[in-house]
């Protein structure tokens, strides 16, 4: 069974490609010119990885700028495509010499002006959807809010979520909103599998929104880790890839995730387009139950109970 190409975050809400395109790598290494971003945006539209997720952070607040002078030189219509943005981490950076260390701000000032500098180093009139980065222990929900009516209502933004929340803060904030928040960005893979167990996958099921997962292949441990846990997972992954003919152990751990029924949507992190290529097969590969759980077994380290 082929997993469809697109999936809508909430019934009837924004539609994304179901793997999404991770800028944050963006900057790593040699920095791209505006000719080779504009490459990229192709090979990934090409791939059907329509949906880019950027941060304000990412690249010492520089890869959104890079990213944008790209897609101005891309022929492509912005219209399809979705651009996915985050705000709300305040990194001690010389690009923002006001911050003294790094802390949270989700403040409606900061939110706002973060989405206006946003959409200037993007290049573009609108993003398709906003996160806040992570949980802000004086986020006061009104206010926040505030800031997400706003910039909907402006249409600055299309539609507006979270990442990294609990399922008590994701319902703190959604409750102060006139419009659900579409989606939480979590870490999850077969290298950090706490999501299935602490709440967080069966929040998003009862509510109805496809989670968005960040480091789904382990921020790159699960092909260099010499610990235990990696290398039994490596085996159970190879060993799946053999029983199905993907051939790649990458393309087994994103299958992995897609398997599960809160409808996750993968951000891949690789800048390389083969690596893009080889992971998008993974939406032709369903694993069977018991060898989802040969693979889960293999990450805790024992059966289930």
């Amino acid at each position: 069974m082929t997993t469809p190409k697109r999936i809508e975050l909430t019934a009837g809400g924004l539609s994304l490609s179901r793997l999404v395109f991770g800028a944050w790598r963006l900057l790593d290494g040699q920095r791209p010119g505006a000719d080779e971003v504009a490459r990229l945006i192709d090979t990934s539209v090409d791939l059907g990885l329509t949906s880019f997720d950027h941060a304000d952070i990412y690249g010492g607040y520089e890869v959104e700028e890079a990213f944008g002078a790209g897609l101005a030189r891309w022929k492509g219509r912005r219209d399809g495509i979705e651009l996915i943005s985050k705000c709300g981490i305040m990194l001690a950076s010389p690009n923002r010499p006001q911050n003294r260390l790094k802390h949270y701000d989700t403040g409606a000032v900061h939110i706002e002006a973060s989405v206006e500098r946003s959409l200037q180093n993007l290049r573009t009139d609108y993003l398709d959807l906003l996160l806040i980065h992570r949980p802000d222990p004086l986020m006061d929900a009104d206010d926040t809010a505030r800031a997400f009516e706003r910039l909907v209502t402006a249409g600055k933004v299309r539609a507006v979520g979270v990442s990294n929340f609990t399922p008590e803060q994701f319902d703190l904030l959604a409750s102060r909103l006139p419009f659900p928040l579409v989606t939480n960005q979590i870490e999850h893979s077969v290298l950090e599998t706490s999501a299935l167990t602490d709440g967080r996958l069966d929040h998003a099921q009862r509510l109805g929104y496809a989670p968005m997962i960040w480091s789904p292949l382990g921020g790159g441990s699960l092909f260099t880790g010499e610990g235990a846990r990696e290398q039994r997972v490596r085996a159970a992954l190879q060993a799946v890839a053999a029983e199905t003919g993907a051939g790649d152990i990458s393309t087994i751990a994103i299958a992995w995730l897609l398997r599960h029924p809160a409808r996750l949507v993968p951000v891949l992190g690789t800048m390389k387009p083969e690596r893009l290529a080889g992971l998008v097969k993974a939406l032709d590969v369903t694993l069977d139950r018991q060898q989802w759980f040969a693979i889960l077994e293999a990450s805790e380290g024992r059966a289930v109970p």
